[in-house]
């Protein structure tokens, strides 16, 4: 009986000790050679303005909280890697309708991207070239125009879409 407490109590250790917590920066999959990554401006092939400035530093600022790197914008040439990043699709669903309003009530964004971290020496470190985010908004205005015009909702969808970004990157997703 004693043994197979002890086995039971090993095994439960064994399980706890690999449950996924980590401190900052631990996780990472990038080589420890990566001191210093470059994440210039995202391009864009949307007709929306803005976006990309607003999703570029989202994930600069997701990058210096999450990470011990030194995160900086420049194009890169003293860096030890570098984020590249464009969107390439950007659209506006509507999810649901109000008939009283005759007008949608929530939408879908999703954001299309393709997203690649390069080392300095061209070691592909992570590559998504069909990088799909999606957020669910409510709204009462003209879901065309939203996301060109509400500035709280370009902040939420680029922080979002940094967050996931990041973790995927870091987890090597």
């Amino acid at each position: 009986m004693r043994s197979l407490t002890a086995a039971t109590v090993a095994l439960v250790l064994l399980l706890a000790g690999g449950c996924g917590y980590h401190t900052l920066g631990a996780a990472t999959h990038l080589p420890p050679d990566v001191k210093t990554l470059a994440v210039p401006v995202f391009a864009t092939r949307t007709e929306a303005s803005g976006v990309e400035t607003a999703m570029t530093e989202a994930v600069v600022r997701e990058l210096m909280t999450r990470t011990r790197f030194r995160v900086t914008t420049d194009s890169g040439a003293d860096a030890d890697a570098v984020l590249h990043g464009a969107i390439l699709k950007q659209t506006v669903t509507p999810l649901t309708y109000n008939a009283a309003t005759q007008q949608s009530s929530s939408f879908v964004i999703t954001i299309v991207a393709s997203v690649t971290l390069t080392a300095h020496d061209g070691r592909v470190l992570y590559e998504n070239k069909n990088y799909v985010y999606r957020e669910q908004y409510q709204s009462t205005t003209d879901l065309p125009t939203f996301i060109q015009e509400d500035p709280a909702a370009i902040q939420r969808l680029s922080r979002e879409f940094a967050r996931q970004l990041v973790a995927d990157i870091l987890e090597g997703l």
